[in-house]
């Protein structure tokens, strides 16, 4: 039986890919019935592509009876606010990532989700990538032994036409740091669970209208173990991805990001890779890396289909994705005050 979805803004761009996906194929079950941007331009471009009801109102979609779940890709200052109002109308909740701007945003989110009991999930597509879960189920199986570093980087190029202008604007966003830097975050949160503290420097090199573009976090675990996010947003080709150091091994993840998986690069090369003591050699993936940036986005729209036809958990709570924006926004109090931050720290909620 079909899950009949609601859209609420098509703001964040990944929401377009998942539309095209459960648009072309029947296996999915999700018919797309009802969309409202307060973009009319946006509004009506989702209409011709996708054949969606035209709302005027947020309240006049989730009044519809027919509308079972939906997915808020608005801008991320109006996370909040619909989160709360779809659990309230009793709806299947996804959001898109950030789950919001501040922490006491995300804690009203937390609350509507816990009040109304709702099913709700962050669009995480990083949790759902195959190498990702590959790399995940290496290190559980045990055979690296203890984790001691992990390196993630990750990259856009935003200095080029394409980044929507709204990522730039205070009203409806922090910047692109906040925006986009939060998925290596959760990635983080998601393979070694939460830190205990973070020092970060971030910094504006390339245009000032466009700030926080480049930037570099190191998370510190209360077992020593480091993971360190790497994100540059005026990057324009990469390769390697991921570095796992451990006791008995590594793993090197390549093409794994935007630019990484856009650029050239040998024919037949794999992307994941793993050493091991005991074996003194590579073990090389069969898993395909990604050709685009789309085909990476498009990952998410088949484990979002299962999970509103409840055939999976969350691919993230509200209360992760709350973890992931404490993560986040604490970067910028160690910015700000040259000081390591620990993730229970009063002054990430003020930001």
């Amino acid at each position: 039986m079909s899950i009949n979805v609601g859209i609420l803004g098509f703001a964040h761009g990944h929401v377009n890919n998942y539309c095209r996906e459960w648009k072309q194929n029947p296996a999915h079950d999700i018919r797309l019935v009802a969309g409202w941007d307060h973009d009319t331009a946006r509004l009506a471009q989702a209409v011709e592509s996708y054949g969606v009801h035209a709302c005027t109102t947020p309240d006049e979609l989730l009044s519809r009876a027919d509308v079972q779940a939906v997915v808020i890709a608005t801008e991320t200052s109006l996370h909040a606010s619909l989160a709360e109002k779809s659990a309230a109308a009793g709806k299947t909740v996804a959001v898109q990532k950030p789950i919001a701007l501040t922490v006491p945003e995300a804690d009203r989110v937390v609350a509507a989700v816990e009040r109304y009991g709702v099913p709700f999930t962050i669009a995480w597509q990083m949790r759902v990538d195959p190498q990702n879960l590959k790399m995940k189920d290496v290190i559980q199986s045990g055979i690296l032994g203890r984790v001691f570093m992990v390196r993630r980087r990750h990259a856009l190029s935003t200095q080029l036409p394409g980044i929507p202008a709204w990522h730039f604007v205070a009203e409806y966003n922090r910047d692109i740091w906040a925006d986009d830097a939060c998925h290596p975050i959760d990635f983080i949160q998601w393979l070694l669970g939460v830190p205990e503290s973070v020092m970060a420097e971030l910094v504006t090199l390339h245009n000032p209208q466009k700030p926080m573009d480049n930037g570099i976090a190191l998370y510190r675990y209360a077992d020593g173990t480091l993971a360190e996010v790497s994100c540059s947003f005026t990057c324009l080709a990469a390769e390697n991805t991921t570095e796992i150091i451990a006791e008995k091994g590594t793993i090197i993840q390549s093409y794994g990001d935007g630019p990484s998986s856009s650029a050239p690069r040998p024919a037949g090369i794999p992307g994941l890779k793993w050493y091991t003591l005991g074996k003194r050699d590579w073990t090389y993936s069969d898993i395909a890396s990604p050709t685009s940036q789309g085909v990476r986005l498009s990952g998410l729209s088949g484990p979002l289909a299962e999970f509103f036809h409840g055939r999976r958990p969350p691919i993230a709570t509200a209360e992760e994705g709350r973890t992931s924006l404490r993560m986040t926004l604490a970067t910028y109090v160690s910015t700000r005050e040259g000081r390591r931050v620990r993730l229970d720290d009063p002054a990430i909620a003020l930001v």
